[in-house]
C-alpha cells in the first residue's frame, strides 16, 4: 500500500524527529520536495542535514515524523523507496576492490536494468565526465574526484526520479563539475528532481530552485532565494549573507575577521607604519 502525497510532489518530509541519545539532531523538520526543482537543504555543521538524508534513504529509524519518497514510506518499503533514489555521498561510498565496470554491473543487477542498456548508459557518462580510460581500474588506486565521478555515475545509471546529493562537487575539478552540473540540469529536464546538500554557498545560489535553511535541527527559513533576502530584511545580499544571518553566525564571522586583521596589525608593525605613511603623504 502506498502512502497519500500531493501531484507533483516527489518528496514529504513531515515533522521528522531523530535523537542521538539526549541530543535532538533533527526536531520536527517539515519540508517538500516538488518535480522539476532542486531543493538546497543547507546549514552549519550539526544542524541535522545529514541525518535528515540518511533518515530519507531509509538508514535511521526516527522517533516521530513521516517521510514518503513518491509513494512510498522508506522505512516500511525500504526496496520501493531506493527504486526511485540515486545518492551520491560526500566521501565517495565505493569498495576499493572493484573496478567501476564492475560497480556499474552491480548496480544495474541490484536495480533489475538491462545490461546492455545499463552499459551503454554508464559509457555515455563516463565520456561526458572524462573517465572511460578508469573503467577497468581498481577503485583503490582512483584519485578521491574521479570516485566521486564513479559514484555520480552509479547514482545516476537507473534515472532516478529523485537525486540526493550530498556536496557532490568536492573533489572535482572545473571541468567535471560544469559536466555534473549540466548532467543535473537534463535530469530536471527529464521531470526529475534534486535534494542538494552543500557548503559551497555559491553553488546553491546558483543551482536551487528553492533552499530550506536549518540549525539545531529545525527549519529557520524556507523559500527562493529572493524571499529568504526579503525575510531577513537584506535586499540584493548574497546567499552566503543571508545564510549567516538565518543562522545567527553573522557576528561572529565578522568579530573573527576583525581579530585575524589585529592580529595581522600586531604581526607586521612596519608593514602598517609605511600604509600609514603612503596615506598621510
Amino acid at each position: 500500500m502506498t502512502a497519500s502525497q500531493p501531484a507533483g510532489v516527489v518528496l514529504s518530509v513531515e515533522g521528522l524527529v531523530k535523537h542521538f541519545g539526549p541530543v535532538r539532531a533533527v526536531d520536527g523538520l517539515t519540508f517538500t520536495i516538488r518535480e522539476g526543482e532542486i531543493y538546497g537543504l543547507l546549514g552549519p555543521n550539526g544542524a541535522g542535514k545529514t541525518t535528515t538524508i540518511k533518515s530519507i534513504l531509509g538508514l535511521h529509524e526516527v522517533q516521530a515524523g513521516r517521510i514518503v519518497v513518491l509513494g512510498d514510506d522508506p522505512l516500511l518499503h525500504p526496496e520501493r523507496a531506493k527504486e526511485h533514489i540515486g545518492y551520491v555521498a560526500e566521501d565517495p561510498l565505493v569498495y576499493g576492490s572493484i573496478t567501476p565496470r564492475e560497480l556499474f554491473n552491480f548496480v544495474a543487477s541490484i536495480r533489475g536494468l538491462d545490461p546492455a542498456a545499463a552499459t551503454q548508459r554508464a559509457n555515455q557518462l563516463l565520456s561526458s565526465l572524462d573517465a572511460l580510460s578508469y573503467y577497468d581500474t581498481l577503485m583503490a588506486t582512483l584519485s578521491h574526484g574521479t570516485k566521486q565521478k564513479m559514484q555520480v555515475i552509479a547514482a545516476m545509471l537507473h534515472s532516478p526520479k529523485l537525486l540526493i546529493l550530498d556536496e557532490p562537487l568536492v573533489g572535482l575539478d572545473a571541468k567535471a563539475a560544469r559536466v555534473v552540473k549540466e548532467l543535473v540540469s537534463l535530469h530536471l529536464q527529464q521531470g526529475g528532481s534534486v535534494l542538494l546538500s552543500t557548503h559551497i554557498m555559491e553553488v546553491a545560489q546558483v543551482l536551487c530552485t528553492r533552499i530550506g535553511v536549518i540549525n539545531h535541527g529545525r527549519m529557520v527559513a524556507e523559500g527562493t532565494l529572493e524571499q529568504l533576502r526579503t525575510q531577513e530584511h537584506a535586499a540584493g545580499a548574497s546567499l552566503e549573507e543571508v545564510f549567516l544571518k538565518l543562522t545567527d553566525q553573522e557576528q561572529a564571522v565578522k568579530d573573527a575577521i576583525e581579530g585575524f586583521r589585529q592580529e595581522y596589525k600586531n604581526q607586521n608593525p612596519n608593514l602598517n607604519q609605511n600604509h600609514d605613511q603612503k596615506q598621510n603623504g
